[in-house]
């Protein structure tokens, strides 16, 4: 999912801005500053933190998408979401 969300930022043209924010797609992101960012990205701080959270929420629609297309018919889409996050989180 991560390559296909680069797919489409690189095709919007916005290829730099996904490689700046990436590291705050996955878990554990600590050492990422948002500040850092928006300087390397002449963009305020509020922007990045915008355009962070539409990365976040695209890239939460991908990987919902493959894992409807992996579940059986009538099987908990969300269910599988949480047990997912969970799984992450441990």
């Amino acid at each position: 999912m991560i390559h296909a969300l680069r797919a489409e930022c690189v095709a919007d043209d916005r290829a730099a801005l996904f490689e700046e924010l990436k590291v705050f797609l996955t878990v554990g992101h600590a050492e990422a500053s948002v500040a850092d960012a928006a300087a390397n990205l002449a963009m305020t701080p509020g922007s990045v933190r915008v355009a962070v959270h539409r990365l976040r929420r695209r890239y939460r629609g991908l990987l919902r998408r493959e894992v409807a297309q992996t579940m059986a018919t009538g099987a908990s889409v969300e269910e599988e979401m949480r047990t997912l996050f969970a799984a992450f989180r441990a």
